[in-house]
């Protein structure tokens, strides 16, 4: 019994050696895999200035992979002989299309050569050049309609069914209507050729001039006399016509009064009983000289310079004159189609002779100037559009002349319409419009024709 005692006894030892071994080894097990499941668990206690080492972990670290191997590249000679490798394909491989043979869609000889750039054949299509060309022209006709009471005053609130228009006689369909004001582009034309006491009176009314134009206006300025010259371009600056107009105050106009042809005052030399001294011919004839007033040419020149403006502008001649035309180069015909092809109104104020009464009656017959008349001017504004011509002899009567033409071109009905084209474009054709329901004492204004695009054949 003793010995078995003793026995149980070592055993019970031996085993608790074990226990207390195995718990030894256990722990840092634990500790190992607790900081692998939690690494980003910050610490909770700071750590100190001295770094204590950890301790040491009884589970091995993975082995590292193995670096894998570089393949030698082969030799040059098998390089060259080798091709590359290329992934299979599973779609079946289709067999290349044969070249298409060039395709003639013309005779051939009907191309032009071939130019030094391009290398083709005559026969053949060169893919930079147009099989063909469609030209199609459209003519779209504008007409700017002025209606007024007998006694002068606008008729206002028109519709397009108050409007026929008539087009070599046969009523046309209108496409476009509008009674909204237009920006302008303006020409004026001042007439130095007068006498002094007129332009005296002229240059007083300057300032009223530049104030008649709104500020999306443009407009220049043009003298004439014996020649014609440009003060300023077009420009939407009052100030630059300010300044220009500042300047034509400095500028006289003719003598008054009939030229002097004899007496002491006179051209001729010493005369005795009506014979020169010192010849014994008779006596010589004096005449006067003829002035120059160049309104076609001026006229003209300002219908050359409004052709290039904006066409969304309408486009007016502001003429200031007396109305006298002498010694101009080009004709009333040759201005007027410039006139009528680039759609240009002609506007006018006359002075000093042109205003007397005389003149107002001529002004009032239409269209009907044909018999070699010295004043042509109500040729042109008549002929254009251009309202009634303003006679006025005052300064007050100037200005207020300046404000009712500006507002009268700018404020008009606008009327369009698509004709048919034409084969030439030297057929001219007439407008005529009418106004229905509004009474036969009403004065329209417009344009008495036009010359059209020409078609294309």
């Amino acid at each position: 019994m003793t010995a078995v005692k003793a026995l149980f006894r070592r055993f019970d030892a031996a085993w608790g050696r074990l226990f207390a071994l195995a718990i030894v080894l256990a722990v840092p097990t634990l500790q190992a895999q607790s900081g692998s499941q939690n690494p980003q668990q910050p610490s909770a206690q700071p750590q100190s200035t001295q770094d204590i080492p950890d301790t040491p972990s009884a589970v091995q670290p993975p082995a590292p992979k193995p670096a894998p191997k570089m393949e030698a590249p082969p030799p040059a000679g098998e390089q060259a002989t080798e091709p590359a490798a290329t992934p299979q394909s599973t779609e079946p491989q289709k067999p290349a299309p044969p070249p298409m043979p060039p395709v003639q869609t013309i005779p051939p000889g009907s191309m032009p050569e071939a130019t030094q750039q391009g290398s083709g054949p005559k026969n053949e299509i060169n893919p930079r050049d147009d099989l063909y060309k469609i030209s199609v022209t459209t003519n779209f006709v504008q007409i700017p309609v002025l209606v007024k009471y007998k006694d002068g005053r606008r008729v206002e609130g028109l519709l397009p069914s108050d409007f026929t228009v008539l087009e070599n006689k046969k009523p046309q369909k209108l496409t476009y209507f509008t009674s909204d004001p237009f920006q302008l582009s303006v020409a004026i034309l001042l007439d130095l050729g007068m006498p002094d006491v007129t332009v005296q009176t002229l240059n007083q009314t300057y300032s009223s001039l530049v104030g008649s134009f709104s500020p999306y206006d443009e407009f220049a300025l043009y003298t004439y006399s014996s020649t014609v010259s440009q003060v300023t371009d077009f420009t939407r600056r009052p100030e630059r016509l300010i300044a220009a107009l500042d300047s034509m105050k400095l500028v006289r106009g003719t003598n008054n009064g009939p030229p002097v042809l004899g007496g002491p005052l006179g051209p001729q030399p010493p005369m005795a009983n009506g014979i020169p001294i010192g010849s014994s011919g008779p006596p010589p004839v004096y005449t006067p000289p003829k002035e120059a007033h160049v309104l076609n040419d001026a006229i003209l020149r300002a219908a050359l310079d409004l052709s290039k403006r904006d066409r969304t502008r309408r486009k007016v001649i502001f003429v200031i004159s007396n109305g006298r035309e002498r010694g101009s180069q080009s004709s009333y015909k040759q201005v007027l189609k410039v006139l009528e092809t680039y759609g240009i109104q002609v506007k006018a104020v006359v002075l000093d002779t042109g205003a007397l009464p005389v003149y107002k009656q001529v002004e009032k017959i239409h269209h009907v100037f044909n018999q070699g008349y010295a004043d042509i001017l109500p040729k042109y504004v008549n002929a254009t559009g251009g309202g009634s011509i303003l006679t006025e002899m005052s300064r007050n009567a100037i200005e207020n002349a300046y404000q009712q033409i500006t507002s009268e071109a700018r404020n008009q009905y606008t009327l369009g319409y698509s004709p048919k084209a034409v084969a030439t474009s030297s057929a001219y054709r007439d407008i005529e419009v009418l106004v229905v329901g509004h009474g036969k004492d009403l004065s329209i204004y417009t344009k008495s024709g036009y010359y059209p695009t020409p078609s294309a054949h």
